[in-house]
């Protein structure tokens, strides 16, 4: 990844690394305090990097540009101000589960945790501890925002009026989607499987604790974890609440350097090594073995599953009943096999959404039809055996009430939040401190009483 694309996904979540600044006569780098509400300050340094990233991005600037981003800012100060005042608390374990998440992807972004640490010139601790106050910030802003529209709903009504709002060169284009319900049955891991397991395991923690073997070594040739195992097992600094349970329980009583005897949890076995503890917080490595699935046990799980789409094709069952007597799922079982998209909290799915396995499937089904069992992998990397079902196919179209009226009801609450917030800010104004610099009292605001806040 360019450097300049690694500074504009931390420019994107409004990270402060003093990148951008300025230079006064001396040649000396200065910032400047541009803004002050309530007790949240705004510098000009703020501005001038979402400037830069939208410069950047392509997005067309002019002169107003900044002002905007100064109002947005603006904002959100009031919002986060108006947090405090009303006494809102986010916890330690939300912002430190949110900052272990955006590090995660900068991390994939810029192609590991080294090539991260050397273009900062940072170490990860230090990175995550620039992003503390930021991140406390905007989760206060979203509790707040959620105090003032969390009751709001919009009514038909409402919806049909947006609708018809909308200019039809402005609606949006929707790709094609389907609805998906689908029956899983997870092969039986036999005793003599999860004891092979184990016992490779034990091999592995042997030649770690015996004979001095490196563990990251051992991690990147031998743990079947994909995401960890190319960074020698290394799961970077986490919570106890972003780990398994069972995981979490050893991992967090664990010396620095020390190895664990074998855990077991829904993805499997491990070992797992604790690399360095902060706070609330560990760093930790670990090696997972799966148990191998034997050729006869998948052999029962696909024959179980024909047994039951047959059974449905014949209307002995209905595939809603079939879900909720034989699937292994838990996800799924208990609403008639629904699949829900995790990207959107929805039911329809892209193509690109789904695992290729079941893409590969569906292409070839009818709206009603159901599938042959077929080999899948689950969310825990897991092989599993699955019946899929099409429940819908809509074509890709230009958006409307009758195949897209969940998307256009959420597009018409957040307009309606907008509203609710715009009015809220108008009437905080009026009872909060807010200076503004000079240099942008000349700025056009959308919210025209900035200029007479006390």
């Amino acid at each position: 990844m360019k450097k300049l694309e690694i500074l504009i996904l931390f420019l994107a979540f409004l990270i402060p690394f003093n990148s951008i600044s300025q230079e006064n006569n001396s040649g000396v780098v200065i910032d400047k305090i541009i803004g002050i509400v309530g007790n949240k300050i705004i510098k000009i340094s703020d501005v001038e990097s979402q400037y830069l990233q939208m410069k950047a991005q392509g997005i067309p600037v002019n002169d107003r540009t900044k002002c905007k981003i100064f109002e947005e800012l603006l904002v959100q100060k009031l919002l986060v101000n108006q947090a405090i005042v009303d006494s809102i608390e986010v916890s330690e374990i939300q912002i430190s589960s949110e900052i272990e998440r955006r590090v995660s992807i900068f991390s994939e972004r810029a192609g590991g945790d080294d090539k991260l640490v050397a273009y900062f010139g940072k170490s990860i601790p230090e990175i995550k501890k620039d992003f503390e106050d930021i991140v406390k910030d905007q989760l206060l802003m979203q509790e707040m925002q959620q105090k003032i529209t969390g009751s709001l709903k919009v009514t038909p009504k409402e919806i049909n009026h947006f609708f018809e709002s909308i200019p039809s060169d402005s609606l949006p284009f929707i790709p094609a989607q389907i609805e998906l319900s689908q029956i899983i049955i997870e092969p039986i891991v036999t005793f003599e499987a999860k004891r092979a397991a184990k016992e490779k395991l034990l091999g592995y923690r042997k030649r770690i604790v015996e004979n001095g073997d490196d563990f990251t070594a051992l991690a990147t040739l031998y743990s079947e974890d994909p995401g960890s195992a190319a960074k020698g097992g290394e799961l970077g600094f986490m919570s106890k609440n972003g780990l398994v349970k069972e995981f979490a329980d050893v991992a967090f009583k664990l010396q620095v350097g020390e190895v664990s005897n074998i855990v077991e949890t829904d993805f499997g076995y491990h070992i797992i090594q604790l690399i360095e503890k902060r706070d609330d917080e560990a760093n930790l490595r670990h090696i997972l073995v799966i148990p191998k699935v034997a050729s006869d046990a998948k052999l029962a799980a696909k024959i179980k599953l024909d047994s039951i789409a047959t059974a449905i094709r014949i209307d002995s069952i209905t595939f809603a009943v079939a879900a909720l007597v034989y699937s292994t799922d838990k996800n799924t079982k208990n609403n008639g096999g629904i699949m829900v998209n995790p990207y959107t909290g929805d039911t329809k799915f892209e193509q690109n959404q789904i695992h290729p396995s079941i893409s590969y499937v569906v292409k070839n089904l009818k709206i009603g039809e159901i599938s042959a069992p077929f080999a899948t992998v689950n969310e825990k990397g897991r092989e599993v055996y699955a019946l899929i079902k099409l429940m819908k196919q809509t074509p890709a179209h230009t958006a409307n009430l009758q195949s897209d009226y969940k998307m256009i009801q959420d597009m018409a609450l957040q307009e309606k939040n907008e509203e609710v917030v715009k009015k809220w800010v108008a009437e905080k104004i009026k009872t909060t401190y807010i200076k503004i610099d000079d240099l942008y009292k000349v700025c056009k605001f959308e919210e025209k009483t900035w200029l007479n806040s006390l």
